[in-house]
């Protein structure tokens, strides 16, 4: 790339900023990478027009740890860091950032001009710390006593990092930081495989107060009230309100550092046993959107395992705001399971309520008192197409959340506390957690919301 003058890369900055070319099009022109140009655009925006002129800076190692640190804990670019700090080039940036994780702090030290200094030759070793002979007794402590620093340090490094999942030079400072006390430095750094400086840097670190402390611990508060059920992105949100603004990935780094993560979904029951009476068409047709409350009602069965003892799930739930609005819980899959379920929903009605009610083609729903219920009170009957769970997806989601933050989140005494739990993570569900596609609130905060717009 051709050199440019302060003055060429200051008409180049200003032809964007002043001009109405695209950053693209002045960089093809002027020959230079696209980066480069918006690199010196941000740079002027940082720092004025001051910043091309010419200078010959000598950076200090604590500057250039400074601006290391805050790219660390802010994620920001060699670019915007470039030109937060008015440094000439992005580049020098990412040697800094490269020189240290190769060597440690102490690779960033500026080396001395000139020919390096004439190295005395060592003195004899004192005989006092002569090397002990082999077989002797102290070369036999001191065997054992590098054996049980060998021992100590693995298991320290899993206690650290079992919940970071990985190890890092953090973690490794941290180790040799408790060990110590009992080992020697410098035999601890070899068996880490660090620089000594590495450590050090570290230790200085250990010793400052975290900044994140406070904000870990409401991470721990909302993660613990909501029994593990929020990822980092709710946690994000639930902060805001406590005045905490942090980038969700600030958040994800965090919990993982104190080892706080939400579990997987599994699979749900399938009730679907052929035809065994009337079917109906999917006039649903994956539109799970609704304007208004009591349009659209999705249902399915869902089946618990535990104690040796099996319980089975019906409950409904309104596309407008995602709210359980009736369900039953019962030992066997019988018809009563969802018509109770259904008398449930109907009590839910309003005058002019013209309902979609929705289901997959499960026999409960084939069966023609279920039908003659849903005629009775006007609902029309939708079901998803055959070996189709897609048509029906969001009591799927549902199922999929309870059993994970649920059924596999939490450990049980007796099947009678499950179904006590059960109770009480559905009135959860529908009054404490916020959902984003209902701007951050929950089913039963965004329908008084609804209503009172009406």
């Amino acid at each position: 790339m051709a050199k440019f003058t302060a003055e060429e890369r200051i008409q180049i900055v200003l032809r964007y900023v002043y001009g109405s070319e695209s950053i693209k099009a002045i960089a093809q022109e002027a020959k230079v990478s696209l980066n480069i140009v918006s690199g010196w655009i941000r740079l002027y925006e940082q720092q004025g027009i001051e910043a091309f002129q010419k200078k010959y800076t000598s950076y200090s190692l604590q500057f250039k740890m400074d601006v290391l640190n805050y790219m660390n804990e802010t994620g920001t670019s060699s670019y915007d860091a470039a030109a937060i700090f008015n440094i000439s080039s992005p580049r020098l940036i990412r040697n800094w950032r490269s020189k240290f994780e190769q060597g440690g702090i102490g690779a960033l030290e500026k080396k001395k001009k000139g020919r390096p200094p004439m190295k005395k030759k060592a003195k004899k070793i004192d005989s006092k710390k002569s090397i002990p002979a082999e077989g002797s007794v102290e070369a036999l402590q001191e065997k054992i006593a590098r054996l049980e620093m060998e021992n100590a340090y693995p298991k320290k490094v899993e206690c650290f990092s079992s919940n970071a999942g990985k190890i890092t030079n953090k973690i490794k400072a941290q180790v040799i930081f408790e060990l110590k006390d009992h080992y020697e430095v410098v035999d601890l750094v070899e068996v880490a495989d660090i620089p000594r400086s590495t450590y050090y840097y570290w230790e200085k670190r250990l010793n400052q107060a975290d900044k994140y402390a406070e904000v870990k611990e409401a991470i721990k508060e909302i993660f613990h009230e909501h029994k593990g059920r929020y990822g980092y992105r709710r946690i994000a949100k639930e902060l805001e309100k406590k005045g905490f603004h942090h980038d969700p990935k600030t958040i994800n780094r965090l919990m993982n550092e104190i080892g706080l993560k939400c579990l997987v979904r599994m699979k749900k029951y399938r009730s679907y046993k052929g035809n065994v009476g009337k079917t109906a068409p999917n006039l649903l047709n994956r539109d799970f959107s609704a304007e208004k409350l009591n349009e659209k009602w999705v249902t399915d069965v869902t089946e618990f395992h535990l104690f040796g003892e099996k319980r089975y799930l019906s409950p409904v739930l309104d596309l407008c705001n995602g709210e359980i609005i009736a369900y039953t819980l019962m030992k066997r899959p019988v018809y009563k399971l969802v018509g109770d379920m259904l008398n449930q929903a109907i009590e839910r009605l309003q005058p002019g309520d013209q309902v979609i009610l929705h289901s997959d083609q499960g026999w409960h729903y084939q069966m023609k008192q279920y039908q003659k219920t849903l005629e009775q009170y006007q609902i029309t009957q939708s079901m998803s197409r055959k070996g189709n769970c897609l048509d029906n997806a969001v009591i799927e989601n549902f199922f999929g959340l309870l059993k994970s933050e649920l059924l596999y989140l939490q450990e049980f005494d007796s099947i009678e506390h499950f179904e006590k739990e059960l109770e009480d993570y559905i009135h959860y569900y529908n009054h404490k957690r916020i959902k984003a596609k209902l701007k951050d609130l929950s089913p039963v905060e965004y329908r008084a919301q609804v209503l009172k717009v009406a």
